[in-house]
């Protein structure tokens, strides 16, 4: 029986958490799998708990499971603490880091019921299908970080750096799965600037040899983040470095309407990891306000990436789809002549179209 680590976490991610479950137990019962959730404590919620971010129990229960499913973690009653205790520097970063998730995949699909939810025209994002994959234990965030005193005020330093295996590993499985998709990867760095993004850039381009069947462009990272404004139907998969790829995400969850859309899995080690990319949204907690469409879809990509379940993984995607063509949705992607529903009644809607939902 797969086990799955279930970290709720912090504010929102204590709710939707609940409806991604729901969906993966209506996928087994449809499809006779059987999952094992066994919860466990992370960020806020453990610090206040036991005094720490991330305890060893909840390490230890990640490394023994066959998944991990995480809600979201931290929030201002928590940013006053030392770094080494904050949830977001003191969790989910050595947790990326203890468990090898040196990728982090992030698609970015727009589901057509959804065009009018988006910020950008019509015709601008129609048929956008991109997919992000973000170095994920290198870069700025893992970098020597100190300060010195100086005679008046502080100096802060904050190291980049990324060796030639990083940036390897994770180009490989951007070219591996634009193999499968549709044969174009954008390698987004700061070359013109950062010694980091040359030795990225060199390293990808050789690379890319190895690969003749797929079109390899270089893009610096803030062109890249004007043409997803522009024009993001011209890109298939993009692979960039740490930082860059946190902050192209973000944006990129505007083109499909909401953060609240955007799933992601964490992979390269023996377990993957699977999250929504939005934040603990602790100004809407405990208010039946949350989208947990983005918690369903990572658990689509845990089915697809963890189990090998694809069959079961388009059932889960298809019925999100079939919910929003029904005109359902959550505040924000709330439009006229919609029907406003709370978290759970959009994860019980899924649920139920899971049962039905044509294969």
């Amino acid at each position: 029986m797969p086990g799955i680590a279930v970290l709720p976490g912090d504010g929102i991610g204590v709710e939707i958490v609940p409806q991604a479950i729901k969906a993966l137990q209506t996928v087994g019962e449809r499809f006779d799998h059987e999952f094992e959730f066994t919860e466990a404590l992370i960020g806020g919620a453990a610090v206040d708990a036991v005094g720490v971010p991330l305890p060893v129990e909840t390490l230890d229960l990640c490394r023994r499971s066959d998944a991990i499913l995480l809600g979201a973690i931290g929030g201002p009653k928590w940013d006053q603490l030392p770094v080494a205790l904050r949830p977001e520097a003191a969790a989910l970063l050595p947790l990326r880091k203890e468990l090898g998730l040196f990728a982090n995949l992030r698609p970015a699909v727009l589901i057509p019921e959804l065009i009018q939810a988006s910020s950008l025209k019509p015709e601008i994002i129609k048929g956008v299908d991109l997919l992000v994959i973000r170095e994920l234990t290198g870069g700025l965030y893992f970098g020597e970080k100190k300060r010195d005193k100086l005679e008046h005020g502080e100096r802060a330093v904050d190291v980049l750096e990324y060796s030639t295996a990083e940036v390897e590993r994770v180009a490989r499985l951007a070219f591996a799965t634009a193999r499968k998709r549709r044969r174009k990867v954008t390698s987004v760095d700061k070359a013109n600037v950062l010694e980091s993004s040359r030795l990225w850039r060199e390293v990808v381009s050789e690379l890319g040899q190895e690969y003749p069947d797929v079109i390899l462009d270089h893009m610096y990272v803030d062109n890249c983040a004007m043409q997803l404004i522009r024009n993001p139907g011209q890109f298939d998969v993009i692979v960039t470095e740490n930082m860059f790829g946190d902050i192209l995400t973000d944006e990129a969850s505007m083109l499909i309407g909401s953060l609240g859309m955007l799933a992601s899995a964490s992979l390269g080690g023996q377990v993957g990891l699977y999250e929504p990319s939005h934040g603990s949204a602790p100004d809407i907690a405990g208010q039946g306000k949350a989208n947990p469409l983005a918690a369903i879809l990572s658990g689509a990509m845990m089915l697809r990436y963890s189990f090998n379940l694809e069959e079961e993984a388009v059932v889960v995607e298809t019925a999100v789809r079939q919910v929003l063509a029904a005109g359902y949705r959550t505040p924000d992607i709330m439009e006229p002549n919609r029907t406003l529903v709370s978290t759970e009644e959009m994860g019980d809607l899924v649920a139920r179209k899971i049962e039905e939902v044509g294969v």
